[in-house]
């Protein structure tokens, strides 16, 4: 499944004569509530010989090996279903216009760790301003990342290609980052929309509406996804999300059982206090505990 607009599915055929063909689709009514994504595997019966104005049936979903979700707040447990089957998780970072968003950043860790994606810190508009904060305070995670200036040079580019070859991607990220600047340069027929930053809020404008997979020159997929402003874990446990932060996992361990660590005596505090250097640990401490309060209602990240 490479793309869902308003009720039609575009699948493109694999395994037969037409591999590689697109073809258009509905859903059938006897897969009732189910839902079906952008990277889903289905089946078609009908008419799949992608003629114009034909249109098959999707009347069967293949099991997902991944699931990227989010909820609509931390409050709420129901999850949305974004892809399915993705590897990687690429987090797209401006340094700059707009300015990069940290705990943004650990949400989408926290989803990518959930979901058993691989996560990618891609960090664009180094010509504006140094990735060294970002890459200080996430070098200990073992995150894999590729820094980016303007324009974008055949080296990063070739860099950016091996990091994605072969294997299926989906790129998040706030708007105005570079998502679609990233995809038009890996597959320039793509045509992805490049919206600009507001002078007045400095936030990206929405550009890419729909979740989109496209093919790669060089083998693998890359899903280019709308910029996304929030994004929920109210679905993600918080031992889940306690988890995802393996910096602070031996602090954590000095902490007693059923420590929620949002207590004023957890040990996380003393643990931080004798082992953070520049800060790096404290910021991401704090990120956590954001995260954990507001998952209760009880904090706005």
């Amino acid at each position: 499944m490479s793309a869902v607009d308003r009720g039609r599915y575009t699948c493109v055929v694999q395994g037969r004569e037409a591999a590689g063909q697109e073809i258009t689709a509905m859903r059938a009514r006897e897969l009732g509530r189910k839902s079906v994504v952008v990277g889903d595997m289905v089946s078609l019966v009908g008419d799949a010989s992608g003629d114009q104005g034909t249109l098959a049936r999707i009347v069967r979903v293949a099991p997902r090996r991944s699931v990227l979700r989010r909820s609509a707040d931390d409050t709420d447990p129901v999850e949305r279903v974004i892809v399915a089957n993705a590897e990687q998780l690429g987090i797209v970072t401006a340094l700059a216009d707009p300015p990069p968003r940290p705990r943004l950043i650990d949400r989408f860790l926290v989803a990518a760790y959930d979901a058993g994606l691989a996560p990618l810190l891609l960090l664009t508009k180094a010509d504006l301003a140094s990735p060294d904060d970002i890459l200080a305070a996430y070098n200990p995670l073992g995150v894999r990342y590729l820094v980016t200036g303007r324009p974008l040079a055949e080296a990063s580019l070739d860099e950016l290609r091996a990091l994605l070859a072969g294997r299926i991607s989906v790129l998040v990220g706030h708007s105005g980052v570079g998502k679609s600047t990233l995809v038009n340069a890996l597959i320039p027929e793509a045509g992805r929309a490049v919206g600009t930053v507001s002078a007045v809020t400095g936030r990206g404008r929405h550009t890419s509406s729909s979740v989109v997979a496209l093919r790669l020159p060089g083998g693998g997929w890359i899903i280019d996804t709308p910029g996304l402003r929030s994004f929920g874990l109210g679905h993600i446990s918080a031992d889940r999300v306690v988890q995802a932060f393996p910096d602070l996992a031996e602090g954590v361990a000095a902490c007693p059982p059923g420590c929620t660590h949002l207590e004023a005596d957890c040990a996380l505090d003393a643990w931080v206090g004798e082992h953070d250097q520049g800060g790096a640990l404290a910021a991401r401490l704090d990120s956590l505990r954001r995260l954990l309060r507001s998952r209760e209602g009880r904090d706005d990240t």
